[in-house]
C-alpha cells in the first residue's frame, strides 16, 4: 500500500540505493512508475506493508516501510530487491556495486571507488570533513542529520591520518 514519502514517521525503515551516475529525466520516469507500482502492492507474508519511495538527488532512490503497520520479512525485502536489480539492470545504474563511496563537492557528487581512496586523499579529492552519502543509515529520521555527514564521522575514518581527525 503505497504512502506519500513526506507522510511518513521518521521510525519508518528505509533502504537506500545509490546510482554510479545521475539519472536522466526519462529514467526517473520510468524508475517512478515502476517503483509507484511496486510499492502498491509489496506485501509481507499475504499482507500489505505500508510503503513509498523517493529519489534524492537525481542519484539516490530510497524505498521505506511503516514497520508500525506491518513489519518487512525477509520475503518481501527480497521482493524489494528483485525490483531494484530490475531497475539496475535496465538502466545500468550500478545500485549494487558496494565498492563506489559517493561525496558531495559543490553542487556535484563526486564518486569514488574504495581502492582509489587513499589515493584520492592524497589528491586532495576529498578530507575530514568531505560531505559524505552514509547509506548504510536505517530509518527515515535518519536522513536529516545522519545521511550526509563528514567523512570522519564514517566508517571512512580508518582512511584518515590520526592526526587529521
Amino acid at each position: 500500500m503505497f504512502a506519500p514519502f513526506e507522510s511518513f514517521d521518521n521510525s519508518a525503515r528505509i533502504w537506500i540505493y545509490q546510482s554510479g551516475r545521475k539519472f536522466t529525466e526519462a529514467e526517473k520516469s520510468t524508475i517512478s512508475e515502476t517503483l509507484t507500482a511496486f510499492t502498491h502492492s509489496w506485501v509481507v507474508h499475504g499482507n500489505p506493508l505500508k510503503t513509498s519511495f523517493t529519489i534524492l538527488l537525481d542519484q539516490f532512490i530510497v524505498l521505506a516501510a511503516d514497520e508500525t503497520f506491518n513489519e518487512a520479512s525477509g520475503c518481501s525485502i527480497d521482493s524489494s530487491v528483485r525490483v531494484m536489480r530490475q531497475l539496475d539492470q535496465q538502466f545500468s545504474l550500478g545500485l549494487f556495486d558496494r565498492t563506489q563511496v559517493a561525496f558531495r563537492k559543490d553542487d556535484n557528487i563526486e564518486i569514488i571507488p574504495l581502492n582509489e581512496l587513499p589515493r584520492a586523499l592524497a589528491e586532495g579529492r576529498w578530507s575530514h570533513d568531505s560531505p559524505f552519502f552514509n547509506n548504510v543509515i536505517a530509518t527515515k529520521g535518519q536522513l536529516t542529520n545522519e545521511w550526509i555527514v563528514p567523512a570522519n564521522r564514517s566508517w571512512l575514518k580508518r582512511y584518515l591520518s590520526k592526526t587529521v581527525v
